[in-house]
């Protein structure tokens, strides 16, 4: 019989800490239950002899040398790691047989000194999910606490094939979010820098003739040279202050999202855009029910999973609606009701997860409307490029047309004096 140890909260809100005998995780979670205790985390405790032994024999083994990196590992690479030991795990190949083999065939670099390390850790007798966990550049921890269910359950394999198209799935909607912003990002910057060169090469010269002939200038025009003088003698001048905008506002967004208040409030901002607003609010519903579906389906207790779910949410306001739902959990209230309190989701994924609560099926629930809100932000993403082409037609054609007929109408003037004279 195992032994698991066990973290938990009793009916009073205060945490428990022990351990228990049990044939299988589902039986200790039974009957920490029985006990009256609320279980938060649960883990097989290991042998200390068996991991003291395979230390020393691990110890023996020669380091082999690894290559010196910079940054992350990319999430492909993880993804692709993750099915790669799925379809291993389903073979019946030993997990650390498994880490050498893909070890092995990485090339040099972050993820095969990772892998390698783990390996070692594992041969030492540290489970997966322990080994994985001394690695945040590539496995954080929605990850190590996914694989850490598996082992527990004995269901690595399929664990690793969930967590493989979860992040597949994740991968799609940032690559549709991230492609939404592209286009008008690169019209509009292609915009600016052509407007700016007029403004430094065309305007100048016209303002130059008008000087000459020593025409009356009307109100657009003047308006227009002004514009010319602040872009070329301006102090500072117009061209560096367009140039550099946009990194001014890059490193304060930075510096903004450094403090939880500053996320709080860049997050609420940016949900409430027209239209971009709703792609990234419902993308954030869509990432968190996936998540915490996930967690709860591969048997995570539920406010360990809310914890989790909490800290790679990636917006801080669904972050403070899951910690008002995991406060209200462990005093004893439903998932659904601190959530429609916090009016940060439309009324159908409360309701949708009220009946999950209700039926049992709340992995299942959060599931159904990860799938629907990912549908949801397809639609709404081509309805970003529908609004936005004519938008920026119509905005560069204005800007455009507005230079036209002030650097023209003063022409127009002169051309009809010079013929009345003449």
């Amino acid at each position: 019989m195992a032994k698991f140890v066990y973290e938990a909260m009793n009916q009073s809100g205060q945490e428990v800490k022990d351990e228990i005998e049990a044939p299988s995780s589902k039986d200790a979670l039974a009957k920490i239950r029985n006990m009256g205790y609320f279980p938060t985390r649960i883990r097989e405790k290991k042998s200390g002899k068996s991991s003291a032994s395979a230390g020393a024999a691990g110890g023996k083994k020669k380091k082999a040398g690894m290559s010196i990196t910079i940054g992350g590992v990319k999430l492909k690479v993880v993804t692709q790691f993750t099915r790669q030991l799925s379809t291993l795990q389903d073979a019946g190949l030993p997990v650390l047989r498994s880490i050498h083999i893909l070890g092995e065939q990485q090339k040099p670099g972050l993820m095969k000194n990772i892998l390698q390390s783990v390996g070692e850790d594992v041969e030492g007798g540290s489970t997966l999910s322990e080994a994985f966990a001394k690695h945040p550049k590539a496995f954080n921890r929605l990850y190590v606490n996914m694989i850490a269910a598996g082992e527990t359950g004995g269901v690595l394999d399929v664990i690793c094939q969930r967590l493989a198209e979860f992040m597949e799935k994740a991968q799609r909607l940032k690559r549709k979010v991230v492609g939404a912003m592209i286009y008008p990002v690169v019209v509009v910057m292609f915009a600016l820098g052509i407007v700016t060169g007029i403004m430094i090469v065309v305007v100048p010269k016209f303002r130059d003739i008008f000087r000459d002939f020593d025409t009356k200038l009307p109100g657009v025009t003047e308006f227009l040279i002004g514009v010319s003088n602040w872009v070329v003698k301006g102090t500072p001048p117009g061209w560096a202050v367009l140039a550099l905008s946009p990194v001014a506002f890059y490193v304060f967004f930075r510096l903004l999202r450094q403090s939880k208040g500053g996320r709080y409030v860049s997050d609420m901002v940016m949900m409430r855009i027209p239209v971009m607003g709703m792609i990234l609010s419902k993308t954030a519903v869509a990432r968190f029910t996936r998540t915490l579906g996930t967690l709860i389906n591969a048997g995570v207790p539920i406010l360990e999973a809310i914890n989790i779910t909490k800290e790679t949410s990636g917006n801080e306001v669904i972050a403070r609606a899951l910690e008002s739902v995991h406060d209200s959990i462990r005093e004893g209230d439903s998932f659904a009701n601190p959530l429609r309190a916090s009016k940060v989701v439309d009324s159908i994924v409360v309701n949708m997860i009220d009946v999950g609560e209700e039926t049992g099926d709340l992995d299942t629930m959060m599931m159904k409307v990860a799938d629907n809100y990912d549908d949801e932000v397809d639609t709404l993403v081509g309805s970003l490029f529908s609004l936005l082409e004519p938008l920026l037609v119509v905005t560069l054609g204005g800007i455009v047309g507005f230079i036209v007929v002030a650097l023209f109408m003063p022409l127009v003037s002169l051309i009809q004096s010079v013929s009345s004279g003449g």
